[in-house]
């Protein structure tokens, strides 16, 4: 485990600097308060700091309340090293964010059950940490395919077009049906059904830019928001999709299967202001002419569709 020292006093920065290592810490050493303050803003920063109260520049009580200003995570055990013994500089420095202190010199043996303790609650808050993300991950992806579930791109997919119209970039929404999907699931099972399905959204996360975003719609049906595409920039994309999805045969337990895809597309830019749900609308009718003409092919979402489907979904506008 990381552990930050700072301490302008060269004495004492070494044999804090000797006494940790031997313990089998991982040591930054630092000068002052204001290079404690630096690194303590860093990705990789120690989750556990001893910091000397009396530093140029920051002193160690600065550092503290700066530390506890930022409430980010992890969250940073700070132990504060200080000559001042008095009832109310312990209370000042308890009240800017440190969780413990020491006198100096600082007896070893009571240091080193002091870092035990602020290691236990360092980790204590990392498995809490950890346990949160596992499930926003559990409520917001879904489960087999590992991309976002429905809830989670719908939101996604009203975020950027509330963007798209107040920054007047476009954005446009593809849904993408597997082909006969269900046939693979009837003559294999549902098992290799299911490692179908996930290659087949591998394949599709490689081929999509790094800030356009997948979920899953329905049982084989996924939904793709594509920030800052206009018309053609969504059917240069989708054709990349349909080709990467169908041109390699996929393994299975019981041999290999061919996975087609029929996509329809909607873009802002074809209508003035659309809503979330009139894109989406508009981009099913396009995908269902695809499956009519014989599927394994990209339609697109005409004026006509977004105007019909905007006046069905705001009947209020004609009146």
């Amino acid at each position: 485990m990381k552990v930050l020292i700072a301490d302008d006093d060269r004495i004492s920065r070494r044999l804090l600097e000797a006494t940790l290592t031997r313990w089998g810490y991982e040591v930054v050493v630092t000068h002052d308060g204001l290079e404690a303050w630096q690194v303590l803003q860093e990705i990789d920063t120690p989750v556990l700091a001893i910091l000397d109260w009396m530093m140029p520049g920051m002193d160690g009580v600065d550092v503290c309340r700066r530390v506890r200003q930022r409430a980010q995570e992890p969250y940073i055990y700070l132990l504060l090293l200080t000559t001042k013994g008095r009832r109310e500089h312990l209370i000042e420095g308890l009240d800017a964010g440190a969780d413990d202190y020491l006198t100096k010199p600082f007896d070893p043996h009571e240091l080193q059950v002091r870092l035990r303790a602020g290691s236990r609650i360092v980790t204590l808050q990392a498995e809490i940490i950890a346990a949160r993300e596992k499930l926003r991950i559990q409520a917001t992806h879904d489960p087999l395919t590992g991309v976002w579930n429905r809830r989670a791109i719908l939101d996604m997919l009203s975020n950027e077009v509330v963007r798209s119209a107040r920054d007047g970039t476009p954005v446009a929404v593809a849904i993408a049906d597997l082909d006969h999907f269900k046939q693979i699931n009837d003559s294999y099972g549902h098992i290799a059904g299911d490692i179908a399905l996930c290659e087949t959204v591998n394949r599709m996360r490689t081929l999509l830019r790094p800030y356009d975003a997948i979920g899953r719609y329905g049982g084989e049906e996924f939904l793709i928001v594509l920030p800052g595409c206009t018309t053609q920039d969504a059917l240069k994309l989708a054709e990349r999709l349909r080709l990467g999805i169908g041109q390699e045969m996929i393994t299975i337990p019981e041999g290999r299967v061919t996975v087609t895809s029929s996509l329809g597309l909607a873009a802002s830019d074809t209508v003035e202001a659309p809503d979330a749900m009139s894109l989406i609308r508009a981009a099913d009718a396009a995908l269902y002419r695809a499956k009519a003409c014989g599927r394994n092919r990209i339609e697109l979402a005409t004026a006509t569709d977004l105007a019909v489907r905007l006046a069905a979904a705001n009947p209020a506008a004609d009146n």
